[in-house]
């Protein structure tokens, strides 16, 4: 079985940038490195519904935290048999976004903190009852709450398919998402954490996924 990393941080943060040059250069390295995103839109009927109710579709489900949560549970493990494929074939694989993308915004949707209620039914509900795996190492792309924001408004002004959700127009939110993803980092929240701040720390990152490997 291959290696488990995932890559978390607020919409706009760079992680499919970080985790295409960590492939890339994990690949110069001799490793077999793959990758896999979540949520899967387009591919997923779970990931789909979720989407449209950012969007103002399917009623009023958008309203609601729990259910919100549980589709994007529901679309982690229904790629369970691909990621459990990806993991034998290849020594690294990275993930963009993992189960603590919705621990972090649940939370933050419901003013908690990283050790309030919902993160620990977040955990139960995902590791547990979904038995999802947990990462070996979890890096935390922490970028200051304007600049993602700003990232994700030109991002979306350049592509229509990826114009902001709902999730993403909230100032206030991703502000408090950020704020609980630092506290699951200090707390290595289901498995080690490694917080990234800027390229800089590429090389420090390249050489810890190594090492994990490694073992």
């Amino acid at each position: 079985m291959g290696v488990l990393i995932a890559v978390e941080g607020l919409d706009g943060a760079g992680k499919r940038t970080l985790i295409d040059g960590l492939i890339a250069e994990l690949r110069g390295k001799g490793l077999r490195a793959g990758s896999l995103a979540f949520p899967q839109y387009g591919r997923s009927v779970h990931a789909d519904l979720a989407a449209e109710a950012l969007r103002g579709g399917n009623g009023d489900l958008a309203g609601s935290i729990n259910a919100m949560a549980i589709l994007f549970a529901l679309d982690r493990s229904a790629a369970s048999a691909e990621l459990s494929n990806l993991l034998d074939a290849n020594d690294i694989v990275v993930l963009d976004r993992w189960v603590a993308s919705n621990a972090a915004y649940s939370a933050a949707r419901a003013e908690q903190d990283a050790d309030g209620e919902i993160v620990s039914w977040v955990g139960d509900l995902e590791f547990g009852r979904l038995a999802l795996p947990p990462a070996d190492l979890t890096v935390l792309l922490d970028v200051p709450t304007e600049v993602a924001a700003e990232r994700a408004r030109r991002r979306g002004e350049l592509d229509g398919t990826r114009a902001l959700d709902a999730y993403e127009r909230d100032g206030g939110l991703q502000q408090r998402t950020g704020a609980v993803y630092r506290e699951l980092a200090d707390r290595d929240w289901y498995g080690r954490w490694w917080t990234y701040r800027s390229d800089d720390d590429r090389p420090a990152l390249l050489t810890l996924c190594t090492e994990i490997f490694a073992g």
